[in-house]
């Protein structure tokens, strides 16, 4: 038989008190991010030197496993354990390091995740998801922490015209459903990546309201932005033009800074490739600076040895924008994102840390009309997809009839040319139209039944909120 694996813990090993997390976007998407392999070694580099050091990281768009082993060899001695998630056609991007044992490991993948004719894009194509990792901090069953990394699908046009917004309001939803789960066996719970979303948007509140985790930014700054100062939402709250540098520090945003080099404008690129070290001042107005990377948590339960009630373990004291340096040599950002970083401590039983321990949430259930907006607009994109679908499937018999057409047509052209034209149109034509036909039967059929189980959960905690209230049995129409 089988000897069971050691554990790496002895009984008497102290877990920690504190807990440092880290959540990057590299963008390392192959043959497209510039300087790709070097600026992702740096960040290498510079995980390895943070000060305080982290204990958690979590990677998005780290695509290949050249530059994740690069990046584990760079941070081996601090960061021991690490995965790197396969997903997809081309990979999911997703990796997870950690200072203590990886026990258990998944890649689950969203099944709302973008459209294959959209290969321009590449959300569907990467399969994107999220990477799950248990990681024992200590040798009992309360220093376990459950990791949740992920990047939700990019929103290409605004809200409310963001044709993908059904699909990323899915993969929030489907996240929560994973975080939940996570806490109500008791563990301490982070979730972090790229949700290219802003704050208290509608899966924003989704995460926040059907899972107990909080975001650490809004826990200690609870008056940031919600989004780009040029954004309306922003206008209506009637805050004055942000500088870079309070953008960084206040408003923790992560994407779009005017300190970002992959953000300026094309005059100052051309300045850096020359070789020309440009800075930009803190100062600087900063318009379009937004806060997409987020970190959110939910503390592991204890219970109170005098009471007996359980109180929160763990508690944010710090969070901060990181990873804002520049490639020593090639003096450009090491991303187009920022880093977003918290230190969690774990409380003792005194009164002030259960004052501030953040395990219970204000509202358990959305609005009703919250609900209702899902389910409008799940509806209205449940109807575009069938008119996809029967478009395509329709593309394809007409290509069909087409190309049975030309074959007919060859037998009596009087030119041998206008006959290989009339191949050529055939061949490329069928073969357009079967790809259409696939993704109508296939893909779009699986979009429409995965879109149904979405429908049918969110129906689901409509009608338990409603309970809640006090509307008990809802009708048909109500439902």
């Amino acid at each position: 038989m089988t000897k069971p694996a050691e554990s790496p813990f002895m009984a008497d090993d102290v877990p920690p008190s504190s807990l440092r997390v880290l959540s990057l976007n590299c963008w390392g998407l192959k043959y497209i991010a510039k300087y790709r392999h070097e600026r992702l070694s740096e960040i290498g580099n510079q995980i390895a030197a943070a000060e305080p050091a982290p204990d958690i990281v979590g990677l998005q768009e780290c695509w290949t496993q050249q530059d994740y082993n690069d990046i584990r060899e760079k941070t081996r001695r601090l960061l021991p354990y690490g995965k790197f998630y396969h997903s997809g056609i081309f990979g999911g991007g997703l990796a997870i390091l950690s200072r203590w044992p990886i026990e258990e490991s998944n890649m689950v993948r969203y099944p709302l995740n973008g459209r294959p004719a959209a290969f321009y894009r590449g959300d569907w194509f990467v399969g994107k998801g999220v990477a799950c990792a248990r990681i024992r901090m200590g040798p009992t069953r309360r220093d376990i922490v459950e990791v949740f990394c992920t990047h939700l699908h990019a929103p290409y046009e605004t809200e409310p015209h963001d044709s993908y917004l059904v699909h990323r309001t899915a993969q929030a939803w489907e996240i929560t459903k994973l975080m939940r789960g996570a806490a109500e066996r008791g563990h301490l719970v982070i979730g972090l990546g790229d949700f290219n979303m802003v704050p208290l948007s509608l899966a924003h509140r989704i995460i926040e309201t059907h899972s107990p985790v909080r975001d650490v930014w809004r826990i200690l700054h609870p008056e940031s932005s919600i989004g780009a100062a040029r954004d309306k939402v922003e206008q209506l709250r009637g805050v004055p033009m942000p500088n870079a540098g309070f953008n960084v520090t206040t408003n923790g945003a992560t994407c779009d800074s005017a300190l970002n080099t992959w953000r300026w404008d094309s005059a100052h690129k051309k300045r850096l490739t020359k070789g020309e070290n440009v800075q930009v001042a803190l100062t600087v107005p900063d318009p379009n600076a937004k806060r997409l990377d987020y970190i959110f948590f939910s503390s592991g339960s204890r219970h109170d040895a005098a009471t007996g009630t359980p109180t929160a373990e763990w508690t944010v004291k710090e969070a901060n924008v990181g990873m804002t340096m520049r490639h020593p040599k090639l003096l450009c950002s090491l991303s187009d994102h920022f880093s977003v970083e918290t230190t969690l401590i774990r409380s003792t039983a005194d009164a002030s840390a259960i004052e501030n321990s953040y395990m219970a949430l204000p509202e358990k259930w959305l609005p009703i009309e919250v609900y209702d907006e899902i389910l409008d607009k799940a509806a209205k994109y449940h109807v575009r997809e069938h008119i996809q679908r029967r478009l395509r499937i329709g593309h394809f018999f007409y290509q069909l009839t087409l190309t049975i057409a030309c074959w007919i047509g060859v037998w009596w052209v009087p030119h041998t040319y206008i006959a290989f034209i009339l191949s050529v149109l055939s061949s490329l034509g069928l073969s357009v139209g079967v790809i259409d036909g696939l993704m109508g039967l296939l893909f779009v059929g699986s979009e429409l039944r995965a879109l149904k189980e979405f429908q049918w959960e969110v129906k689901n905690a409509r009608e338990r909120a409603l309970a809640e209230q006090g509307v008990v049995n809802p009708t048909e129409d109500e439902r």
